[in-house]
């Protein structure tokens, strides 16, 4: 009996080890690329008209997936959850995320896939110009972003307020409860047209912003780097980056 109850315990104490290591692994499987997105930044990601993500970055990774031959799961979430959850429960993020001395502590970027810039929002009749102009305003900004970073520590006296939408920060906008609104070109540009009777988009360069780079998050030292990058050449070979640009960057079939 005290052999049974030993041998027992023993087979117990191996399955709770199993458990609690596996809790440390992404959730994929060798065919599943289990992929974290932020919905909220048209035109790369935004939730289509079936209820799920949709846009350029996520028209692009199921393109990688299928050149991977791998099934590819979205998983929804708060922009600023994104890097930390990379290698537990998303194997990777493709969500507008700028290449980061910051995010290069905690993970490997793909080649880069897309230039980008920070663009400035204001009031329609707001006097807004230079970057002198930005010292000491109530900014908004998505929480985790580059426009973030830039107005809670680059604009003297400037209190940057942080939204996980970045369509709320250009309501607060609106409504006056920020004076300005720093966001990437392309949603800048999308919410600029669908509130053009109350808001302006400025061009970033007039404020001395610097370009940036996108590209897909990985885990440090996973092989999906190279495998990834090698989807991307394909990709941009073979015509379909291009096409994906044209739909839903350009607006055109």
């Amino acid at each position: 009996m005290k052999k049974f109850l030993a041998m027992l315990l023993a087979v117990v104490m191996c399955v709770a080890c199993m458990t609690a290591c596996g809790g440390n692994e992404a959730a994929s499987s060798d065919n599943v690329l289990v992929v974290g997105t932020n919905a909220e930044f048209p035109p790369f990601e935004y939730i289509g008209d079936d209820g799920n993500p949709d846009g350029f970055d996520i028209a692009l990774i199921k393109e990688i997936g299928k050149k991977l031959g791998m099934e590819v799961k979205v998983e929804n979430m708060e922009f600023g959850s994104l890097v930390a959850a990379i290698g537990s429960k998303i194997d990777a993020s493709i969500a507008g995320m700028t290449i980061t001395e910051e995010r290069l502590e905690s993970v490997d970027f793909s080649d880069p896939y897309y230039d980008a810039y920070q663009y400035v929002i204001v009031s329609i009749d707001s006097n807004i110009a230079t970057f002198e102009d930005l010292k000491y305003q109530n900014i908004g900004c998505q929480l985790g972003t580059t426009g973030f970073y830039i107005a809670d520590e680059d604009i003297e006296g400037a209190k940057a307020i942080g939204y996980n939408k970045g369509v709320d920060a250009v309501n607060d906008l609106i409504n006056g409860r920020v004076d300005l609104v720093i966001i990437d070109k392309n949603p800048a540009m999308v919410f600029g047209e669908k509130f053009s009777d109350k808001v302006k988009v400025l061009d970033g360069a007039q404020f001395g912003f610097e370009m940036e780079q996108y590209a897909i998050a990985l885990p440090k030292g996973s092989e999906l780097v190279g495998k990834v990058n090698n989807a991307l050449k394909e990709l941009k070979a073979d015509g379909t980056f291009d096409a994906l640009v044209k739909k839903y960057i350009e607006g055109n079939e």
